[in-house]
């Protein structure tokens, strides 16, 4: 039976919710929002199911890629509404072409992120372009397994925990599935992504939890698309976009909608209010510090992330338009990357092999106190917190004479 004694033991893959033959397990939200496992006793046959699948009590080996590369979609439409080089909706395709199904993260009615699948590739606009948020699972490790069955090939994507707890829910390999990890940062807090969206929902001036009575319905601008990582001033310098209507009834739009919005909501992403927190690890899940998926320890087929040092390591591959970083973990990995038509170099394997994901890109803020702060202040704390965790002058001095030499 699935028994979590301290919040960095779970990091909510929800493969145990899934595996249990008695679906007497749910997952319950925590006061930061988080998903954690509870079990009814009553109807729990102690089989153990729930325990095998777990990431945290069952960790892979941390193993080196096969192959290294830097790699980017040859359209320039895909590449620009990917978060990177567009490597992702090339496999995505690949695996549609051939009649499979593509599971990835969009965004539900309420802007949550939740895993779903698709079987065009009209529908892939809906996965493309990162989701800082956690995404809930719900059943798709089980449909997943079916699709299989049923000799659909399949395309899973996810965060490493999320790749490590479907390869556990499997419990075998099928030649059909394709796994694809992202490198990821960590996961915030949903209470403070639900606490951020109120924010830019409120009218201007209205205090947080205020009941502000509008003329009309239609008067409130509703969200109609959210983009994290907007290219319209580059790669490395992308935006957060929120997009709005004017009409409440265009709430049921997700994604980004061809209708030009009434309004618009756009900052440099180290301007904006969420990105502060979540960049500087300030509301992450307790498990992604202890991460139990990182170092290929997910089993994932590859591995796709932002090739940040691009300008190290290739600089005239550098258009400023987004470049993939791609790790080829399996014999798999490597025969449906050789397929795709893209550009690329090869990377020597150790380039930029660090998966030391959250926690370790920059000083970790004490989680206790930043949830004081939050609890009195609420989501407006994050601009005042980050600023006492910037280095003295001296210090930035010291890091840059460093960097310059290393």
């Amino acid at each position: 039976m699935i028994k979590i004694n301290k919040k960095s033991d779970c990091c909510g893959c929800g493969a145990c919710v899934q595996k249990c033959p008695k679906q007497c397990i749910k997952m319950v939200k925590d006061e930061q929002g988080f998903l954690y496992p509870e079990t009814d006793t009553d109807p729990c046959i102690q089989c153990g199911l729930c325990e095998s699948v777990c990431p945290v009590l069952n960790k892979g080996v941390e193993h080196e890629p096969i192959g290294v590369y830097a790699a980017k979609n040859k359209n320039e439409a895909e590449r620009y509404q990917s978060s990177s080089g567009g490597v992702y909706c090339l496999l995505a395709n690949s695996i549609l072409v051939q009649g499979g199904v593509v599971f990835g993260v969009r965004f539900d009615d309420k802007w949550q992120a939740v895993h779903s699948y698709i079987e065009t590739k009209g529908d892939l606009g809906l996965f493309m372009g990162s989701k800082y948020v956690q995404s809930r699972t719900e059943n798709t490790f089980a449909i997943t397994q079916d699709f299989l069955k049923k000799g659909r090939p399949v395309l899973y994507s996810g965060t490493p925990c999320q790749i490590a707890g479907l390869k556990n829910f499997l419990g075998k390999e099928y030649e059909g599935l394709l796994t694809i990890e992202v490198l990821c940062h960590g996961v915030p807090s949903p209470r403070v992504w639900e606490d951020y969206l109120d924010s830019i929902r409120r009218p201007k001036g209205a205090a947080a939890g205020e009941n502000t009575v509008l003329s009309s319905l239609n008067d409130a601008p509703s969200i109609e698309g959210i983009s994290f990582r907007d290219k319209q001033n580059g790669w490395r310098k992308y935006g957060f976009v929120v997009r709005f209507s004017a009409d409440q009834r265009e709430a049921g739009k997700f994604g980004l909608s061809s209708v030009k919005a009434k309004i618009e909501k756009r900052e440099y992403h180290k301007d904006n209010l969420y990105m502060k927190a979540f960049l500087n690890n300030l509301c992450l899940r307790p498990s992604c510090f202890e991460c139990p998926s990182k170092g290929g320890k997910s089993k994932a087929d590859i591995s796709l992330g932002d090739f940040w040092s691009m300008k190290k390591h290739c600089p005239d591959f550098d258009d400023n338009k987004g470049v993939t970083l791609v790790y080829l973990n399996s014999d798999k990995g490597v025969s449906a990357f050789q397929e795709l038509d893209c550009d690329y170099r090869a990377l020597e394997r150790n380039v930029n092999y660090n998966r030391m994901f959250a926690g370790h890109s920059c000083e970790r803020y004490p989680v206790g106190k930043f949830w004081e702060k939050y609890n009195q202040y609420g989501i407006e704390c994050v601009p005042s917190i980050v600023s006492s965790m910037q280095p003295s002058f001296i210090i930035r001095i010291i890091k840059r004479i460093q960097a310059i030499f290393k």
